[in-house]
């Protein structure tokens, strides 16, 4: 009779705290499965007591699972398994669609050892903690700084780098070519009379020359070059690994675009063209703003020799 209470009490503890409790052996047996575990995992205890963890949970690795459980068994160490590290132990489903924008339950799983008479472990019990919540939190938010971040570099109209970020990466990338003393071109590039642009068409039409201009720059270049919107109608962009002759070939590109682009505001069709300025890097150069100065000439140079042309220049 007092076997039966305390196997009641047991039953009633088990099945009353919001806790996953698995038990296994050393063969990853299933000797526990409480009410936690056979609500979220829709496997009543005679269905999985009895057969190895393995068999119902395929996303469990076993090679995984038994290198965890080493110190476990063999130095009688518990094993502390975070969402960080690892989403989830087992793929159960998310119980709070309203409330959580993710798809499975985010655990936290503590595996510590079970010793018997002798002292030895024989077995050993996991507890899995459903830390959704927390974990829905934490990604929000850094979700969010993530946007903020992001919206901190990158300029609003065009998308690509604000001048400020721009000039921080740009700054860093000079320190690294004067290290190396690699071969990477500066270029410098506006669009030709872009006042008369906003006095014909109106400031809207301006914004969406600047727009285009932009979206060809993104095309025409790599993602390791570092390219950014330099200050109202003016852009710069840094070609890595680029010498003078195979940044010019870029730089024509972009020419090339612009001048056969039509962009349309208001039943208007507005042409449009851009010069460019080039300068090859020198380890000879002081700092960074002397290389963009240099390119900045070539694009006063451009822009004098009749506009629509792109100018190398070296120190």
């Amino acid at each position: 009779m007092e076997e039966l209470s305390r196997q009641h009490w047991l039953h009633d503890l088990l099945s009353s705290v919001e806790v996953g409790i698995v038990v296994l052996d050393r063969d990853f047996n299933v000797e526990v499965w409480n009410q936690f575990m056979e609500n979220h995992s829709n496997l009543r205890p005679s269905q999985i007591v009895g057969g190895t963890l393995f068999q119902h949970f395929p996303e469990i690795e076993p090679d995984w699972l038994m290198l965890k459980a080493e110190p476990v068994f063999n130095l009688k160490s518990p094993v502390f398994m975070i969402w960080e590290q690892r989403p989830y132990l087992f793929k159960f489903g998310c119980n709070r669609p309203i409330t959580s924008e993710l798809d499975v339950m985010y655990q936290n799983v503590t595996l510590f050892p079970l010793s018997s008479l002798s002292g030895k472990v024989e077995r050993m019990c996991m507890l899995v903690y459903d830390v959704t919540d927390q974990a829905s939190s934490r990604l929000n938010i850094e979700g969010l700084n993530d946007q903020l971040t992001e919206m901190s570099r990158v300029d609003g109209l065009t998308q690509l780098y604000n001048r400020r970020y721009w000039q921080e990466r740009f700054q860093s990338l000079y320190r690294l070519a004067k290290r190396r003393d690699s071969v990477n071109t500066a270029m410098m590039l506006d669009i030709d009379h872009f006042k008369a642009v906003n006095d014909n068409y109106g400031h809207q039409a301006g914004d969406k020359v600047i727009q285009t201009l932009a979206k060809i720059i993104k095309k025409q270049t790599r993602e390791t070059d570092l390219a950014g919107r330099y200050g109202g109608e003016e852009f710069a962009i840094i070609l890595s690994d680029a010498g003078g002759e195979g940044a010019m070939q870029v730089a024509e590109r972009i020419r090339k675009a612009a001048e056969a682009t039509e962009v349309t505001h208001d039943g208007q069709t507005i042409q449009f063209t851009v010069s460019l300025g080039l300068a090859e890097f020198s380890a000879a150069f002081h700092n960074e703003m002397q290389w963009l100065d240099i390119a900045d000439q070539a694009l006063y140079e451009a822009k004098e020799s009749g506009r629509n042309q792109a100018i190398l220049r070296s120190k």
